[in-house]
């Protein structure tokens, strides 16, 4: 199995709108270091591992796909995700034969031997809980009234848009949860299923999607990944308002044809509401928030 073609089944699978966990699974089963693999390469050496999580829940099984951490999944599972999505047609023909190979214990699985394991040490030094409650912090400090509300936000970027806007709504009309001025923070990980032949990525699209919902509002959506980079694309998210929509009409924009295209970049790159931060060199997945005044 080339670089390439783990390269290609990886952009495959996140079109898909897998999850990193799925994803974890299938990359764990056709590498030789992740899965545990590392650590019996190490062993029977102490090793200390310092890991930053950009997974959500912080299992550390997941995170860089477990490389000093036992193993609970399977190559069946592995192969399972790719039926689910429908992959396993497209993606090398290679993978799929070292998976089936993994299915009939022709090929090792990953470590499970909790002895392999006794002289690891793995402790989490950054994760999304903290960047949210550095945020939640400087809410404070900025005079915002905040509230954390997950750093476990997963599933459909749409969803997410509407559930946040629907917070958003609730500030502004009834006070509750918190009073004006109000900062909502939340962290997590979605997934976009790809419609078109657009750019764009996970927090652009939550700034798409919600902008349509807080039209003619005083709320604003930011969204933005920790790494400085959101899909293929060289911004790390974009900020939505009360006037995105306004805006765009008046240059002419649609914004269910970048929806259904999935053009998040350029809708945003037309409107200057891009947030490029360049790379910030860590990640510990995506910030949102929301402000209401």
């Amino acid at each position: 199995i080339t670089l390439a073609e783990k390269q290609d089944l990886t952009q495959k699978l996140l079109k898909s709108g897998a999850s990193i966990k799925e994803l974890n699974i299938v990359r764990k089963h056709l590498s030789r270091t992740k899965g545990g693999n590392l650590a019996l390469a190490a062993y029977p050496a102490t090793v200390i591992n310092l890991m930053m999580s950009d997974v959500v829940g912080d299992d550390m099984d997941i995170i860089a796909s477990g490389p000093f951490v036992p193993d609970e999944s399977t190559y069946s599972e592995a192969l399972s995700i790719l039926q689910r999505y429908k992959l396993e047609k497209t993606v090398a023909p290679s993978i799929i034969h070292h998976l089936e190979k993994g299915v009939n214990g022709e090929v090792p699985e990953t470590p499970k031997d909790k002895h392999i394991f006794e002289k690891v040490h793995n402790s989490i030094i950054a994760s999304n809980i903290i960047a949210c409650m550095a945020a939640y912090k400087k809410a404070r400090d900025l005079g915002y009234n905040s509230l954390i509300l997950s750093s476990m936000i997963e599933g459909d970027t749409a969803q997410a848009a509407r559930f946040h806007s629907a917070i958003a709504y609730e500030i502004l009309k009834s006070g509750n949860p918190l009073e004006k001025p109000a900062c909502i923070i939340s962290g997590g990980e979605t997934t976009v299923v790809v419609k078109g032949s657009g750019l764009g990525g996970r927090n652009m699209e939550f700034a798409l999607q919600i902008a349509g919902l807080i039209e003619g509002t005083s709320i604003i959506a930011a969204s933005v990944g920790t790494d400085g980079t959101d899909g293929p694309t060289d911004a790390a998210g974009a900020l939505a308002d009360g006037t995105t929509i306004k805006r765009a009409q008046k240059l002419g924009l649609n914004i269910e044809e970048y929806i259904n295209n999935s053009d998040s970049y350029h809708f945003f790159e037309k409107l200057g509401d891009l947030i490029k931060t360049g790379p910030t060199n860590t990640n510990v997945m995506d910030l949102r928030i929301i402000i209401v005044v």
